[in-house]
Formats: C-alpha cells, structure tokens, sequence
C-alpha cells in the first residue's frame, strides 16, 4: 500500500474514533509496526495528529475550550498524582499563585505547609483553600464563565502588585515549538504575567497535553518546569532539550 493510501486510511479511522490503538492502524491497512509508527511521526510532524500511548489521537480544535464542569470528570487519577506532587513542591512560608485549573484545584487538599500566603484567579479554588486555613488573595477582574477564571484588565492589574515564590498553572497545550498555550487570549496574558512574577513557574499537564497548540501563546517551553503523568518516550529528548520535565507516577 502506497504512503499517502495509508494515510489516509488513518486519518480517516482517527476522524470516526476520535483515538485509535497503534494495533488497529496495522489491521486496517495491512502494514507493519514500524511501518505505522513512521506515518504516525510523520503525521504528527503535519500537525494532522497527536501520538499518545499505544496509538494516535485527533488534535482538537485551536479555540475551543471545555468548561470546568466538562474538565472536571476528565483524567482524575492522573490530575492528581500531578497536584500530590506539586503541592509537595510548596514550602513553610512559600507565596505562591494558584491558576485557576481542575488540576491546580486538587492541589489544595494536599498543601501541608504551614504559614503561605496563596494568590488565585480560581473561584472554584476558595472553598477548599478556606477549609484548609489557607491565607487567600483574590485577585480581581472579569469572571469567565466556562472556566470561573479571572481574567482581563482587572486581573492584570491586581495580578501585577504580587511577587511569588512559586507559581502554578495550567495549560491547555505543550508543544516543543509553539510553547505553552491555551484558547483564550485574556487568559493567557494572565497565566503570562503570574509566571513572569515568579521565582520558579510550573506548569501542570497531564500527558493529553503534549502536542497540542490551542489559539493563544502563554510563553516558551523553557519558561516552566513541566509537572506531569507520562509523555510518549520517543517524545522525551526534545522537550527534555528546553527545559526540566518531572514524569510523577504515584
């Protein structure tokens, strides 16, 4: 079968599923592993898909974001190995940002240090930092209302009157290239402007992430050390080339 036959028989297996295992691209076109694994890397090179474990994902939409609700539900056990360890990261008397974010959302429950101050721009995020006696500044500005963020001038302005120890945010795609990004430009600027206040800036992603470039650029990928659950292992070299990756298992 002729390359661009069996690309096109991928792409079309990915347009119906949505994801599709490396096993079933070999049956539907009577190719070899490495074969397909060829086309995958370069389909993915074109921008035409995503590789994730064990087979190949459409790339989604560069403007659409899921709501907080939608978000919610997605990836649990891998948000929150991801949050465990990221709250381990925060030390006795840290002032740290919280992004608004699902993932930074199950940061709360595990801070155990004691005397730090925490800036939000997540109304999601008050309940919990309240229960845990958690000092907590709101920043403030326009609610958005898929992700209850803060965004706009409002939260540019109160974000700049802050310094932090560390900052934690959430993205909504990781790519060696194009860097951090997410769909909402007001958004971005906010998720910006925290990382350039802080000491050391972490982004949170689970391993969906990765490939992925949405509409508006939060910065580049040496900007953050990346928190996250596992990435493809023939993807490793070049991200771990631009910055610190830490993979956390448990």
């Amino acid at each position: 079968m002729l390359t661009p036959d069996r690309h096109r028989i991928i792409l079309n297996l990915l347009k119906d599923k949505g994801v599709v295992k490396l096993q079933e691209f070999v049956e539907a076109t009577s190719s070899s592993e490495s074969t397909i694994r060829r086309d995958l890397s370069q389909l993915e090179h074109e921008q035409k898909l995503k590789r994730v474990h064990g087979g190949a994902s459409l790339l989604h939409q560069k403007g659409i974001e899921q709501s907080i609700s939608e978000k919610s539900s997605q990836r649990l056990k891998e948000k929150e190995i991801i949050a465990k360890y990221a709250a381990s990261l925060i030390e006795d008397g840290d002032c740290i940002y919280l992004d608004a974010g699902t993932t930074t959302l199950q940061m709360i429950p595990f801070i155990k240090a004691q005397h730090i101050k925490v800036v939000t721009n997540g109304l999601t995020h008050l309940d919990a930092l309240i229960e845990q006696g958690i000092d907590t500044y709101l920043i403030g500005g326009y609610i958005k209302r898929t992700t209850k963020a803060l965004v706009g001038s409002g939260a540019l302005a109160g974000l700049s009157s802050y310094r932090f120890d560390k900052s934690f945010i959430g993205v909504n795609g990781i790519h060696e290239d194009y860097g951090y990004t997410t769909p909402d430009p007001e958004e971005a600027a906010v998720k910006q402007l925290a990382m350039k206040g802080s000491r050391d800036a972490f982004v949170l992603a689970d391993s969906s992430k990765f490939q992925e470039v949405t509409f508006s650029k939060i910065a580049d990928i040496k900007d953050a050390i990346i928190l996250t659950d596992s990435i493809e292992e023939e993807s490793l070299t070049s991200y771990f080339k631009k910055t610190t990756i830490k993979v956390v298992t448990s």
